[in-house]
């Protein structure tokens, strides 16, 4: 993948570019894909929407399927265990502005796991291809490509990735995103990339790596190792949005991009935040906004102190006032953001709260999902 690279294609859709935003509960809302774009993604999936009908009009399930003013095209990433009720929720998020539709394949959180979502889903192949079959019958009316989430398979023993990556290319699947881990190894160890390079080499239609690209040169690795089509970037776009400009300037020029200015990341910060409390309204809005703030500052001279302070604020005005001055502070003494030389280990989450958990809305403390 380089400069030179021919757009890529889903369906009749152009991407912008070949780097993505990776789908992430309680992190990749309309206000999140927004911003990754305008810091140089070119697709973001939206966050795991349930198949379960009884939910499509709760408050948080309506968030995540807001894409209000939001650049096409649109892409919904649905999850559930039953196919008939899988297709319906498809056609039901076609209705309401879906251009694209992505099966979730790859979600290792107990939560969705133990209702046989998910990448649970990866040892029962013949429901995932249930399931698979019912989505793209029920998007093929409407012209909408459908995508596929996976990991490498259920445990370092059945890595199944290839073959039920076929499979979904054979029942019509027009792209696959693969993470480099097992569903055992949930968020711990390391991406391995064998066999996301395994299934690229099998298929005929794009495919996406995706697991541990943090940085530039991660990011030129992975595609020499991989030849994948497209680069996934979770949780290194959390706080550091601009990961995708800096992977576009070093793969188009081998060269390491200059950190932003204190002052440009202040005023994308405010900006961020400013989107998201529309979306959430006041109180959400201002418990949810810590965990990006935190994930703003904690590689940063003094963050983890001030994240700790900000925690403390009760109020969005609080949080932009008290966020703006100490930026300030922070501009004055540097023109760029001085990263820390070692950077500090991100903060856990709060007790009780898992990775990509659905109910993670009032968690306050930030933590760095593996995407």
């Amino acid at each position: 993948m380089s400069s030179a690279s021919p757009p890529l294609q889903i369906g009749a859709h152009t991407l912008a570019n070949r780097l993505f935003v990776a789908p992430m509960a309680g992190v990749t809302d309309r206000p999140f894909r927004q911003l990754c774009r305008r810091m140089g993604a070119g697709y973001a999936v939206s966050e795991m929407v349930t198949s379960r009908k009884d939910l499509w009009n709760s408050l948080k399930t309506s968030r995540r399927a807001n894409h209000d003013g939001e650049a096409g095209p649109i892409a919904v990433q649905i999850a559930g265990t039953d196919a008939p009720m899988m297709a319906e929720a498809a056609a039901y998020n076609i209705d309401r502005g879906a251009q694209i539709i992505d099966i979730n394949m790859g979600c290792p959180a107990k939560k969705v796991c133990s209702k046989w979502a998910g990448s649970a889903l990866m040892q029962d192949e013949p429901l995932a291809l249930d399931i698979i079959r019912a989505v793209v019958e029920a998007a093929a009316p409407h012209q909408v490509p459908v995508t596929l989430k996976m990991r490498t398979g259920w445990c370092d023993s059945e890595k199944n990735a290839v073959r039920l990556a076929q499979a979904a290319e054979s029942a019509g699947v027009q792209m696959v995103t693969v993470h480099g881990r097992t569903r055992e190894q949930g968020y711990k160890g390391a991406a391995e990339y064998a066999t996301i390079a395994a299934v690229k080499a099998a298929l005929r239609i794009p495919v996406v790596a995706n697991g541990d690209i943090d940085s530039p040169q991660k990011a030129h690795q992975v595609l020499a190792q991989t030849g994948a089509d497209a680069l996934m970037i979770g949780r290194a776009a959390q706080g550091r949005p601009w990961i995708f400009r800096e992977i576009a300037h070093y793969l188009a020029t081998g060269e390491t991009l200059a950190a932003p200015t204190v002052q440009e990341a202040s005023d994308w910060l405010i900006e961020h935040l400013h989107e998201h409390y529309s979306l959430y309204g006041s109180l959400t809005g201002m418990r949810t906004a810590r965990k990006h703030i935190g994930w703003a500052v904690c590689d940063l001279p003094g963050g983890e102190a001030f994240r700790q302070h900000m925690n403390t604020l009760e109020s969005c005005d609080a949080q932009i006032d008290t966020l703006r001055a100490w930026f300030a502070r922070l501009a004055a003494e540097h023109e760029r953001l001085p990263y820390l030389a070692k950077p500090a280990a991100p903060p856990t989450m709060a007790a009780g709260a898992a990775p990509d958990d659905e109910d993670d809305d009032n968690n306050n403390e930030p933590t760095r999902r593996q995407a």
